[in-house]
């Protein structure tokens, strides 16, 4: 990150994952790389705001806690959780959440022909575990990641780096 991060303009913000400790915190928070524990940051451009919510890690720790991340939430603003995994897409959902932005899954990481993971190492649906997908009136991403878990390969699954780009929905005024 040290290496990377000066390349990117603008603020950066993270979360933790199964495989990181409360530890990397302060030489990632020293880099300028704010990372969200169960806390939310409001994100403010002229007269909008999008409230940008980081849970802890909900798969292996199981430290997430969306109720204090949205505490301060107001009812109705546009509001994207990052959360390292996606399996916790209902309880986002719930909170109303608009989006939900994760990796975890490796995208399967050895994968049959077409890109079909042969395990995703989450409770949920496969069609979740990479890419773009839906539940109810949430939009999802599910990156499969630069690196690899377990054994360094690869398989039908090619690493992504996704990079995200907001913008106000045609014809909307607001």
């Amino acid at each position: 990150m040290a290496r990377v991060r000066p390349a990117i303009k603008g603020s950066v913000y993270g979360v933790l994952g199964n495989h990181d400790t409360i530890r990397l915190l302060p030489g990632l928070e020293d880099l300028g790389i704010r990372i969200l524990v169960n806390e939310s940051e409001a994100i403010e451009r002229r007269d909008q705001c999008i409230y940008l919510v980081g849970v802890d890690d909900a798969h292996f720790y199981r430290m997430d806690n969306i109720e204090k991340a949205t505490a301060g939430i107001p009812p109705d603003e546009f509001s994207i959780l990052i959360s390292h995994t996606p399996e916790i897409y209902r309880q986002a959902a719930y909170a109303d959440f608009n989006v939900l932005i994760s990796g975890h899954t490796h995208g399967g990481q050895i994968c049959l022909p077409g890109g079909i993971p042969l395990t995703l190492d989450s409770v949920l649906p496969r069609r979740m575990g990479s890419g773009a997908w839906k539940y109810h009136e949430m939009a999802g991403y599910t990156s499969v990641g630069a690196g690899s878990s377990v054994v360094p390969v690869r398989f039908n699954c090619p690493p992504e780096i996704t990079l995200h780009h907001l913008s106000r929905a045609p014809g909307r005024a607001d």
